[in-house]
């Protein structure tokens, strides 16, 4: 590939560790986040903002195609939005549970033990309503095409679900179908596509998860070296 010092800058802040702390940094943050769980029984405590925004700030640094970043984040904390996305999402979950999804897909779900009812909605301090883009640009007001849309956002919510797990929160992936009611309820423009709600906080005392939650598959299944 050819590069330039009018188009690229030399890399830095890159870490150099030796092999040993290299697999002793791997391990810890293996064991930090095998401890990561989907919670659904929140505390009201409120979250800081600031621990919010460093999160998000941790997503967006995640790599985009064309760098073209084609994600926003509206970070809902007002009880009146949030009992307003929970009304809308609960209809569209009474819907799903009452006949939309399939007997194979309820008997997936069965061991998790979810139904339509999501007052974790209204409880979590906060309800992070991630929206894919599919214009924009690296620079404010562009309207270039968006590539690698939901890979892009994809990465990008695992890296703020990491984040909120270093931080000490508790997350929930929540994605009632359809979501069109989050660009109303958030005002974002209709050309965003809704991706995805997560709720984060603290988890609640004597909050509980599934068993089937902690079966993760060995690393012998789901890895190969050729």
């Amino acid at each position: 590939m050819k590069t330039s010092t009018d188009t690229h800058v030399p890399l830095s802040g890159f870490p150099n560790y030796p092999e040993e702390e290299m697999l002793r940094r791997a391990v810890a943050f293996h064991d930090s986040l095998a401890t990561r769980r989907s919670v659904r029984d929140f505390s009201d405590a409120p979250v800081p903002r600031e621990i919010i925004e460093a999160c998000i700030a941790t997503a967006s640094s995640a790599p985009s195609g064309a760098n073209h970043q084609p994600w926003f984040f509206a970070c809902v904390n007002s009880a009146e939005k949030k009992r307003e996305i929970r009304d809308a999402a609960e209809a569209e979950e009474r819907e799903f549970y009452s006949g939309r999804a399939g007997e194979d897909w309820l008997d997936a779900l069965a061991p998790i033990g979810t139904d339509a009812d999501k007052p974790y909605m209204e409880i979590a301090p906060w309800l992070i309503c991630i929206f894919a883009q599919r214009r924009g640009g690296v620079q404010a007001g562009e309207t270039r095409k968006n590539y690698y849309i939901n890979e892009s956002v994809g990465i990008a919510t695992g890296m703020l679900m990491a984040a909120c797990h270093q931080a000490g929160l508790a997350t929930l992936v929540h994605t009632p179908n359809p979501m069109k009611f989050l660009n109303r309820i958030c005002d974002r423009a209709e050309t965003e596509k809704p991706f995805l709600i997560l709720v984060a906080g603290y988890p609640a005392d004597g909050a509980m998860v599934p068993k089937h939650a902690l079966v993760k598959k060995p690393l012998e299944q789901i890895m190969g070296v050729l």
